[in-house]
């Protein structure tokens, strides 16, 4: 599919096939291709929680989760965290293959842009989640799946069963799986007038 056409016909698909199962290969690929997702300083702290376990899944849905059906039908759930601190765990590797001058103040700015700035540090991890959450959206439609995102569930709970590290974040899931049935029409988008300014308001 074209990138146009992949943007256009993704749509939150809420029934899913709950007996298809996506092979560990196109797992690896959607992975694969949503790392290649872009974070600030290519700090990269996402941390993709693949919510696997039947019991684990069908808790989250029936206690934490709203009943929604796509929690234990899709084919893989996928839970959005990412780590805070990560700009200050071993900042080099993020660098590794770049030249060794850009490397080099890369790392040094990293650190007192984030020092001492924790609203930073979780806008920052949130808006990383957000470009990697559409970016495994879209390669699923392009791989001929469909997806769902969520974030209607109890962030506390989940989090607590996931045992999520103090210095991490939690954000919103997303299945993805083969759909069994069409989404509603498109609500409609408002029109550019209203959601584009030029320059300021």
């Amino acid at each position: 599919m074209q990138v146009k056409d992949v943007i256009f016909n993704r749509r939150a698909i809420k029934h899913f096939d709950a007996d298809h199962k996506m092979t560990a290969a196109e797992e690896k690929e959607l992975l694969e291709t949503t790392i290649q997702a872009p974070t600030s300083f290519n700090i990269q702290h996402w941390r993709f929680v693949i919510l696997r376990d039947p019991e684990l899944r069908a808790k989250i849905r029936k206690d934490f989760g709203n009943d929604q059906a796509q929690m234990t039908d899709a084919s893989l759930l996928v839970l959005f965290t990412a780590d805070m601190k990560a700009w200050k765990k071993e900042p080099s590797r993020y660098f590794a293959n770049a030249p060794k001058e850009v490397a080099e103040m890369l790392v040094n700015w990293m650190g007192p842009f984030h020092e001492g700035r924790e609203w930073l540090q979780r806008d920052e991890a949130q808006r990383s989640i957000g470009i990697a959450m559409q970016t495994m959206m879209l390669a699923a439609q392009g791989m001929g799946y469909q997806s769902c995102p969520m974030i209607g569930f109890d962030i506390e709970q989940v989090a607590k069963l996931i045992n999520l590290p103090d210095d991490h974040v939690l954000g919103p899931m997303v299945a993805i799986g083969k759909g069994t049935k069409e989404a509603w029409p498109k609500p409609g988008q408002l029109p550019l007038d209203e959601v584009v300014i030029e320059n300021s308001y």
